[in-house]
């Protein structure tokens, strides 16, 4: 991942926040380098990490696809009609084509880093300025991490290069060793 940024997508309504959503969905923004992931792997993601068979609750806590191109769309259809096939059972999942973006407020960013103190201190002395930490490819990264998402030894092997403490290090090992309350992989 280059950046992850969550956010408020799919509405008409203007300028969204999270007291005041409006119709709008809360999502997750991906900046991607396809030479390192795919489209299809991305979608591999995403239907591992939703129950898609799950009414929703309302349109604010929907499960949508936003596609860019046509390309993005015929994957995501295939993705859904594959899932279907799989489970027999409707998908409550739409596809849709993207729209405006509007970044969440900064407490939102980041979710499974700002649960631990030490980090989040360690994070804040790095990146002062949040915006800078809502774009890091560093902190996507990190907050993976302590999500419990990715490959340790992969982390052992880049945490010197993150710029954080010795005790900065060892705490981000043991989160991610447990692995916290998985919402989404890609906050």
């Amino acid at each position: 991942m280059v950046r992850t940024r969550v956010g408020y997508a799919g509405g008409t309504t203007p300028d969204p926040t999270y007291n005041n959503i409006g119709d709008y969905t809360e999502t997750v923004q991906i900046d991607y380098d396809p030479a390192q992931i795919s489209y299809a792997d991305l979608l591999d993601i995403f239907w591992k990490s939703v129950d898609p068979v799950e009414p929703y609750w309302g349109r604010q806590y929907a499960s949508i696809i936003f596609y860019h191109n046509a390309e993005q769309q015929r994957l995501a259809t295939e993705s859904k009609n594959a899932q279907i096939a799989r489970l027999g059972k409707t998908i409550m999942v739409d596809i849709l084509p993207a729209s405006r973006f509007y970044i969440a407020e900064n407490y939102h960013q980041k979710y499974y880093l700002r649960l631990d103190t030490r980090l989040a201190k360690e994070l804040t002395a790095i990146y002062p300025n949040p915006p800078d930490f809502v774009n890091s490819t560093v902190a996507a990264r990190l907050n993976g991490y302590a999500g419990g998402y990715g490959d340790i030894a992969v982390l052992k092997s880049r945490l010197p290069d993150y710029g954080l403490s010795e005790a900065g290090q060892q705490e981000l090992l043991q989160i991610a060793g447990k692995g916290l309350l998985r919402v989404c992989p890609a906050q």
